[in-house]
């Protein structure tokens, strides 16, 4: 099996929070159960350093737009790494090879009459003396009536253009912009509506994408496709390659989604490897993202794809709904947030990969707080999981000299690890995230009765046999554990894999490992409950 998995880029115009690493999280737990299945696996993404965003940035900076793409794009890099992301390709859209890819697929449109050009109106700026892009734009809403930029609006998830905002503003210099003509080039969207109508309920039968996608996609679909502009006059982006027209430059939200396509070829071209293979009617995709990306992934990507004729449209969108942070919505504007590279100063990877997983916003919104967060921490990474693994290898470490006990182990502890592997696994493949780890962490919990039931510390003395065959059903159900959770937690099943010399993670059934234990460690440390104090005075005092 080929299974390509596309992580949404983000924006390199600001640092990562949670809430990014909470929608892109998937996208890894993904790729680190398929490579340990044994498929063959591409996963890539890159930060968006083109458009709107970052020109802002710089503007307020006084700097260039490339020294904000370049200063993000390194946090970025060093950030996912820091929480184990396993990317095939991490890239960017400022390079020449994706403004080569970009430029092939608006000429290929061109081509077969999906780009046409079309003079329109657009808002200018006679203070700055410019067209304004989109998201230079602010104004209301002309449907739901709150505050929204000229490209979409965050609150009721509304594709716009710029002319429907009502009381429409600069973002430069806050005055009413005036409208004037200009022309640009169009993509015909409203042409694939009878095919994208039976993709989506294609979709929608198979079950294979989330609700809020079906839903937001179907709206749109009823709504009816309109053609929507693929140039801007941007400051900073991938130039139309039509002569004449090498001022404009090709709109985000055409070309960030053809990084998918680019960085494929970036990876094949770097690995000598073939990226068709991932292209394919055959291939199984993941498009991982939040909701306010879901047209670009269930819509313009599909068009898009169908347009050139690639076959191998999104077949499971993974998008999250939002996550919130100590009840309020987190805004980066207002500095109300919790900022990844702050949080990897203190904390371990392995925490918010878990907490991000077991509440994650699959269906609904959820919430990040701090006191939930170190309590989940402490109360089941340390107090159920770490326990289990500590008391267990500190206990042959102490009575057996590290050399674990090989008995035959218990039929019903290898039937329910045997279920565990098919029941997560499919669990996984589905975006059920959430329903995985809880499974994985019941079994856990009935570890830590399983010891105490059977008091290996006094059996040592009254039991000697029947001692070595509870440490024997013990390792093997850490042995097994780290394989199930190295998806979730991966750098907690690398240390548990390193301690008991498991060869490399698979996922079926391993058996009980031969090496002697020394030394052992704890996997995680607690967490003092007084941080949780510390971290809200911390987080109220940064908001703006």
């Amino acid at each position: 099996m080929t299974v390509f998995i596309g992580g949404a880029w983000p924006y390199a115009n600001g640092s990562l929070h949670l809430g990014h690493i909470s929608s892109l999280l998937p996208g890894d737990i993904l790729a680190r159960y398929y490579r340990i299945k044994g498929e063959k696996v591409l996963y890539v993404s890159g930060s968006d350093c083109n458009g709107t965003p970052i020109s802002i940035k710089a503007k307020q900076e006084g700097v260039t737009p490339k020294e904000i793409a370049d200063r993000y794009h390194c946090e970025f890099h060093e950030c996912f790494t820091k929480l184990g992301f396993t990317f095939d390709c991490y890239t960017r859209t400022d390079t020449q090879h994706h403004h080569k890819v970009v430029q092939e697929i608006f000429l290929a449109l061109l081509d077969k009459g999906l780009i046409y050009k079309k003079e329109i109106e657009q808002a200018y700026c006679e203070n700055y003396q410019q067209f304004l892009p989109d998201r230079y734009v602010e104004g209301v809403c002309p449907h739901c009536k709150k505050q929204a930029r000229g490209d979409q609006c965050d609150h009721c998830s509304s594709i716009l253009d710029p002319l429907d905002l009502l009381e429409k503003k600069c973002a430069l210099c806050g005055e009413a912009p005036i409208i004037r003509k200009t022309e640009h080039f169009y993509f015909a969207l409203s042409s694939f509506q009878s095919e994208l109508n039976k993709y989506v309920s294609a979709a929608k039968q198979n079950n294979s994408w989330r609700a809020n996608a079906i839903q937001l996609t179907e709206r749109y679909l009823r709504e009816g496709l309109q053609n929507r502009a693929v140039s801007r006059d941007l400051p900073n982006g991938v130039s139309v390659p039509v002569t004449g027209y090498e001022d404009k430059k090709i709109y985000v939200w055409i070309e960030a989604v053809s990084g998918y396509l680019s960085a494929s070829k970036q990876w094949a071209k770097e690995s000598g490897k073939n990226d068709k293979d991932f292209w394919r009617t055959e291939t199984k995709t993941y498009y991982v993202h939040g909701k306010d990306n879901i047209p670009f992934h269930t819509i313009i990507w599909p068009a898009i794809l169908k347009g050139i004729g690639n076959q191998a449209l999104p077949e499971q969108i993974i998008s999250n709904e939002y996550l919130t942070l100590e009840k309020k919505k987190i805004s980066t504007s207002k500095n109300w947030a919790v900022w990844v590279p702050d949080f990897l100063k203190s904390y371990q990877a392995d925490s918010i990969r878990y907490f991000l997983s077991i509440n994650a916003p699959e269906k609904h919104d959820t919430d990040f707080s701090w006191r939930e967060f170190i309590y989940s921490h402490n109360s089941e990474l340390l107090g159920a999981y770490g326990n289990f693994v500590n008391r267990t290898l500190k206990f042959i470490d102490k009575y057996y000299e590290g050399h674990i006990p090989n008995r035959l182990i218990n039929n019903d502890i290898e039937n329910r690890i045997n279920n565990l592997y098919v029941e997560v696994g499919e669990f996984i493949e589905k975006g059920c995230f959430k329903l995985g780890l809880e499974k994985i962490f019941e079994f856990v919990r009935d570890a830590n009765k399983y010891f105490d039931l059977n008091q290996p510390w006094k059996q040592i003395n009254e039991d000697v046999e029947g001692c070595k065959e509870t440490m024997s059903n013990c390792v093997f159900i850490i042995a097994n554990l780290a394989q199930l959770l190295a998806p979730f937690l991966p750098f907690s099943s690398e240390e548990v894999k390193n301690t008991l010399g498991i060869n490399q993670f698979e996922w079926k059934t391993v058996g009980i490992p031969s090496k002697q234990v020394t030394n052992i460690k704890p996997l995680f440390e607690r967490i003092e409950l007084k941080r949780i104090e510390e971290e809200l005075e911390k987080l109220n005092n940064q908001l703006r």
